[in-house]
């Protein structure tokens, strides 16, 4: 069983910043891209950051200037790290990896619990 367990999320005043980091545990022969999707209330689920295997990098364009995605593969974490926060950045922020457990065994598309952050004006 592979879990993902994050962290790092609370309440920020606009223009301040958070780091959100977020740790796989269990079996795992190998982590391709991370991510980190939020969900606003009544809204959709949508894409933030992703960050592959190799470290190449893809943001929204809402938050592109602003957050960083980076991952320290020696300990199965991906970070967001978020500066300049607006209202509008409020939301559930959920970590997403695909992993492979085994050695020729499909990989398996894993979430995290969720992260609340709340940007207040």
């Amino acid at each position: 069983q592979v879990q993902l367990v994050e962290s790092g999320g609370g309440l920020v005043q606009a223009g301040g910043s958070l780091r959100l980091s977020c740790a796989a545990s269990g079996r795992t022969f190998s982590i391709n891209a991370m991510g980190w999707h939020r969900q606003a209330p009544g809204k959709e689920r949508e894409l933030v950051a992703r960050i592959s295997s190799y470290g190449s990098t893809h943001y929204a364009d809402s938050v592109k200037g602003r957050f960083t995605i980076s991952r320290d593969n020696a300990k199965n974490t991906v970070y967001l790290q978020m500066n300049s926060l607006k209202p509008e950045d409020t939301a559930v922020y959920y970590c997403n990896a695909g992993i492979t457990r085994y050695p020729s065994w499909p990989e398996d598309d894993n979430w995290g619990q969720g992260t609340q952050v709340t940007v207040s004006s």
